[in-house]
């Protein structure tokens, strides 16, 4: 083997290192742009793909160049994917993933940590392409404005016009910080009131104002629309999670459920069998749960059910339903 040759194959290597050494941020970035765990894995195994087509030694600085290409993957899907949504039966939510994904990325900082979870990613399906990018790089990556407004190739007062409406949009409250243990408190005493087929525990933990969304996909029978305020949400879960034979049939036999962290908050899965079959997500503010998500649709559980298989054994919680 010549000396020529020798040096490509280093230099691929290298080249090699220097995405995967990318990888995890790329997969945060795009997960918080897409709300889709495998979306987002596409969109960087086609940054991959541009990246070893590219001529890398015109490239100053790869990791400023991963991140507009992959950008730019990304608001093609967005675009695309809003016309989507237009067909999309019922409630929109994304793929819900478990503490420890990598697809979560960073959790330093409170923006961060809000950046990911389930009704931020939500809310920000209001957001224009470009408003999601700005927001996105800004709140949860710290990127500086001119170097947002170079990615997407426009001014940097205009990056902070979108800025600025991008945060009008989202709004949003604070949210608890939840570690396993706390979370397992918050759930157990959720499903208790849940299952205790009373309306009123339930109400008492909920804010008044909460919101309740399930998404089915069309797939899985599941409201077509949003459960506003306390009172409609307990009695709305209380009928849901009431156990009849022919749920259970529906469902392939009786789930156990688990407490869990889902996208950084308290959450819930049942089970049946191996297979995960929901998705409960709890949006804690100090003033009470604001948000109930429910995630039933098979297509984005499958990488929630690998990841709990492959973690496990798990103990079950004490419901039976």
């Amino acid at each position: 083997m010549g000396m020529a040759d020798h040096r490509e194959m280093t230099l691929s290597t290298d080249q090699a290192d220097v995405f995967e050494a990318s990888r995890g941020r790329l997969e945060a970035i795009a997960y918080r742009l897409l709300g889709s765990a495998g979306d987002a894995e596409d969109a960087v195994q086609d940054t991959y793909l541009r990246w070893h087509a590219a001529d890398r030694e015109l490239i100053e600085t790869p990791v400023a160049w991963l991140t507009k290409v992959l950008t730019n993957i990304c608001l093609n899907q967005l675009t695309s994917a809003r016309a989507r949504r237009e067909t999309y039966v019922g409630q929109w939510l994304p793929e819900p993933v478990l503490a420890g994904d990598r697809m979560l990325g960073p959790a330093d900082t409170v923006e961060q940590r809000e950046s990911v979870s389930l009704a931020m990613l939500a809310v920000m399906e209001r957001l224009s392409p470009n408003e999601r990018v700005v927001y996105v790089l800004r709140e949860a990556f710290g990127y500086q404005h001119r170097e947002i407004a170079e990615i997407l190739d426009i001014g940097e007062s205009n990056c902070q016009q979108i800025y600025r409406r991008a945060k009008q949009h989202v709004g949003g409250r604070s949210r608890v910080t939840v570690d396993a243990a706390s979370a397992q408190r918050i759930v157990e005493e959720f499903l208790a009131a849940v299952l205790s087929g009373d309306t009123d525990p339930l109400v008492r933990l909920l804010v008044d104002d909460a919101v309740g969304v399930a998404d089915g996909g069309g797939r899985i029978p599941a409201r077509k629309t949003p459960v506003l305020g306390a009172f409609d949400i307990a009695r709305y879960l209380s009928h849901v999670f009431r156990p009849t034979p022919a749920k259970r049939a529906y469902v392939g036999g009786s789930p156990v459920f688990y407490a869990c962290v889902v996208n950084g908050a308290p959450g819930a899965l049942a089970l049946v069998g191996d297979q995960v079959i929901a998705v409960l997500g709890l949006d804690v503010t100090p003033e009470g749960i604001a948000g109930v998500q429910i995630q039933v649709n098979p297509e984005k559980l499958a990488r929630i059910t690998r990841q709990w298989t492959a973690e496990g054994p798990h103990t079950p919680l004490d419901f039976t339903w």
